[in-house]
């Protein structure tokens, strides 16, 4: 493979997100360089991929400098879930600060536009119903959850820092909850919680009352947003929120995927984790204006190909 201007970079490109973008790339007839470190990032995810001349596979944690050359770059390495970014809270920190310093000065070195897979935990317990990108959000600083929420803020200053101050061509976009074929089984987001839970007929595990809300956008339309808002010309920098902006509550998820799956499973109520959201729904405004994008996958559909996935992953 060609590894210079004209090849895409994708960290944390075995992930969830990052495979499904690694699929879109390629098949949009670039070269792609898939980075990771498979602390959360699989083989399975991008073994259909090996092979692919188009296609390069590269071992590494992007908490360390990285010497290539490439034309455009997707910063996705950062673990995305509670389970996984408390496990080792440091870490995650670091991935966050120090590989965002390492892409950016990357970007800098070879003259690439970078993207920023930021996330909606940017605005924490938010006061503000939908979330616009203008709010500033409401983050608890040494919480549990911190690691993630304050890594990320501290990406997109850093970001923001390297346009001001070297004129980089960056991008940030704003990810909210966004779920799909290839997720990780026990990675304690929502969804795939509740649907190996459903499938096996055990309980489904709701916190608080259930009314807690969330947003759930298929993968399929997540990555067109991000492939958008890279085609976007030099300036246009964001950030801009990438959400289905249909809202549900906790119970609501969970009774349509009982449902779907045709699970025996009982809802079962426990007390709320530390500084988890009660509320979390994108205002796309700004993405349907300037990306002329908004997810078109309805939830039942998703649910569907995601079920499929997760019922022969776990037969397998």
């Amino acid at each position: 493979m060609r590894t210079n201007n004209s090849t895409v970079m994708v960290t944390g490109g075995a992930g969830f997100l990052g495979s499904h973008l690694c699929d879109r790339l390629i098949a949009r007839g670039h070269d792609v360089l898939c980075v990771d470190n498979f602390f959360t990032g699989t083989k399975r995810n991008i073994e259909h991929l090996v092979g692919n001349p188009r296609f390069e596979l590269m071992r590494h944690d992007v908490t360390f400098p990285l010497y290539v050359e490439v034309g455009q770059i997707y910063n996705l390495a950062c673990p995305a879930s509670p389970v996984h970014y408390q496990f080792d809270p440091v870490q995650t920190t670091k991935t966050s600060v120090h590989g965002a310093i390492n892409m950016l000065g990357l970007a800098k070195r070879v003259k690439a536009r970078i993207l920023q897979a930021s996330t909606s935990e940017v605005y924490g317990d938010p006061e503000e119903h939908p979330q616009p990108e203008s709010y500033w959000g409401r983050v608890n600083p040494i919480g549990i959850r911190a690691c993630y929420d304050e890594g990320k803020r501290c990406a997109e200053t850093l970001f923001f820092d390297y346009y001001r101050q070297f004129d980089l061509d960056i991008k940030v976009v704003r990810i909210f909850n966004t779920y799909g074929p290839r997720m990780h089984p026990n990675d304690g987001r929502v969804v795939s919680n509740f649907i190996v839970q459903a499938l096996r007929n055990e309980d489904i595990t709701l916190y608080g009352d259930g009314q807690q809300s969330r947003s759930f956008c298929y993968v399929d339309d997540l990555v067109d947003g991000m492939v958008r808002m890279m085609d976007t010309p030099a300036g246009t920098t964001g950030p801009v929120n990438l959400g289905n902006p249909q809202e549900f509550t906790m119970r609501e998820l969970a009774e349509t995927i009982v449902r779907l799956t045709g699970s025996k499973s009982r809802l079962s109520f426990h007390p709320l984790p530390q500084d988890d959201p009660r509320q979390r729904q994108p205002d796309i405004t700004l993405a349907r204006s300037m990306l002329d994008w908004s997810p078109g996958v309805r939830l039942e559909d998703g649910l569907r190909e995601t079920i499929a996935y997760f019922r022969s992953t776990l037969n397998a």
